[in-house]
């Protein structure tokens, strides 16, 4: 999901590193990509219902593991990661993300740890998860599924039965070191959701044709039959990456999937990065640690 660094010279000219960083206030749709994120209610589920669902709603230590979303590529400068508006563990007041949600400011910045690295591919769950099993954090998150889907091609997609096994190993990977550790597992956003929203904007599409994501985002206009069988394959096999994050998540009983939360939320113009109109923008990125933080502190999982 993140573009080639060369691509930077080439972005400067559609106008693109002319924007300004993280203080832009407007997206182009009159929406402030920086409003505060509206507050999440703050009263968690009663002890008792906690204990019978075996499911702690106030985990006191978050460690993060994923891609570019969980590093906050593109969400302040062009190219480049910033885990401090990061929806997991990021410190930005204005995103407010999971950790300060659940642990207060001053205890997230000693009890969460960020091991996603952008443009990872579900295969290298396994070691980030070795990664945070070493912390011993009471709550691990996951994002993690899009460039899987988003490649040069929809042949080089990563197989279904790939996937499933990488995930597999990665919980093996992480109970081996935390067997007790919660799982909050994010599903994959809905690519082509994205598409259809970031293709309004001129600016963006010409940042697409960079490379970003051309499974589903080459010859965003094109409306075609070939080009709708091909964005209908990406959205087909995202689908199926969903199922699986759900199936392998229900045989642990430490493990919670968002319902497809994710892959429902319908990021707007304001939520989505002004550099590649593709990445969570700070305002997509707050939107994120909402979603998170409900379904993490609810009495039950998501249907």
């Amino acid at each position: 999901m993140r573009t080639a660094g060369a691509a930077l010279s080439a972005l400067s000219l559609v106008g693109v590193a002319a924007l300004a960083g993280c203080s832009s206030g407007d997206s182009g749709d009159g929406v402030s990509r920086n409003a505060p994120a509206a507050s999440s209610p703050s009263v968690s589920p009663s002890p008792s219902t906690s204990a019978a669902s075996g499911w702690n709603p106030n985990p006191g230590s978050v460690a993060a593991v994923g891609d570019s979303i969980t590093r906050g590529f593109d969400a302040c400068s062009v190219l480049a990661d910033c885990p401090e508006v990061s929806w997991a563990t990021g410190s930005d007041s204005l995103v407010r993300s999971l950790a300060v949600r659940l642990l207060g400011t001053s205890k997230a910045a000693d009890r969460s740890w960020n091991h996603a690295v952008s443009g990872a591919r579900m295969v290298q769950l396994p070691e980030q998860m070795a990664l945070a099993a070493k912390e011993r954090p009471e709550l691990v998150t996951v994002m993690m599924g899009a460039n899987d889907a988003c490649r040069d091609s929809v042949r080089l997609m990563t197989p279904v039965a790939d996937f499933r096994a990488s995930f597999e190993a990665s919980m093996r990977q992480l109970r081996a070191g935390a067997p007790e550790a919660q799982v909050y597992v994010s599903s994959v956003p809905d690519l082509k959701r994205l598409w259809s929203t970031g293709r309004l904007n001129e600016t963006g599409k010409k940042i697409w044709e960079l490379g970003i994501c051309q499974s589903m985002l080459a010859d965003a206009d094109d409306l075609g039959p070939a080009a709708v069988a091909r964005r209908d394959a990406v959205q087909d096999r995202v689908v199926a990456y969903n199922e699986v994050l759900r199936d392998v998540c229900a045989k642990d009983r430490h493990c919670r999937y968002d319902g497809g939360a994710v892959f429902g939320f319908r990021f707007t113009g304001a939520q989505l990065s002004q550099w590649d109109w593709f990445h969570p923008s700070r305002d997509g990125q707050a939107r994120l640690a909402e979603i998170a933080y409900r379904n993490i502190t609810a009495a039950e999982p998501p249907a």
